[in-house]
């Protein structure tokens, strides 16, 4: 069996296969080596994703994943009395949130490595120009998210990580760091564009080539077929694949 991956988040996780997305470039990455899992639920908060646990992640589960990147708060930050309150999680709350899943993880598989990945930051700007290109003159007069308090989430993730011993991807400072990033890294204020999810993927793979999970060093899950000897093809197959 190939070691499982599992990506588990909002929506940024669930478009993260769509072509040029951060997934997508982690199971090409990992081809042959381990399976990319994507869990990603549009518009879930971590509360609401808490009730996913034991259904998406059973404690008796015979194969648990080897790593998880754990990747919520831009619902968790939606401000309240706005349009989209009905997904707002307060601060302390998010962050104890996030802790139960990390504990979740932690009894499926003591070894497994949890990476947390904040929330992106906020475009006001291309939020607002969105809703309007969708609802016209009854698009939202206010921001129901904005850059500010999206980095608070993303601050309480990553003191989380720190103070659990855990890697952690700050998102929201790593991509402010870039000149334009409202346009560069965000397709609709919130949404990844191809280099925005091209961030993710540089971050998260670094943390995985800083562990055991480099796909580099990491075996095949079968021989390549250079090796394989076309008159006694079974040779090649006694390691790897002893069941055949």
């Amino acid at each position: 069996m190939r070691p499982q991956i599992v990506l588990f988040g909002d929506s940024i996780t669930e478009q993260s296969y769509r072509l040029g997305g951060w997934g997508a470039a982690l199971a090409d990455t990992y081809t042959r080596k381990a399976d990319i899992l994507n869990r990603g639920y549009g518009g879930y908060n971590t509360r609401w994703a808490l009730f996913l646990l034991h259904h998406l992640f059973p404690l008796d589960a015979p194969t648990p994943p080897v790593a998880v990147t754990i990747f919520f708060g831009a619902n968790d930050a939606a401000l309240l009395g706005r349009t989209s309150e009905r997904q707002h999680v307060p601060l302390e709350e998010y962050k104890e949130n996030l802790q139960k899943m990390i504990q979740h993880f932690k009894k499926c598989s003591p070894s497994v490595l949890v990476l947390l990945i904040t929330p992106p930051p906020i475009d006001e700007a291309g939020r607002f120009e969105y809703a309007r290109s969708l609802y016209g003159d009854k698009a939202m007069q206010l921001p129901e998210r904005t850059n500010e308090v999206a980095g608070e989430y993303a601050k309480q993730c990553v003191e989380l990580a720190e103070e659990l011993g855990l890697p952690s991807v700050n998102l929201w400072s790593k991509m402010q760091e870039t000149e334009g990033w409202q346009r560069k890294f965000l397709s609709d204020g919130l949404h990844l564009t191809p280099d925005g999810n091209a961030i993710v993927y540089q971050e998260v793979i670094k943390v995985f080539n800083e562990t055991s999970l480099s796909a580099a060093k990491m075996p095949a899950d079968v021989p390549h077929h250079s090796i394989i000897d076309g008159q006694k093809p079974e040779k090649a197959f006694q390691l790897q694949c002893p069941a055949i």
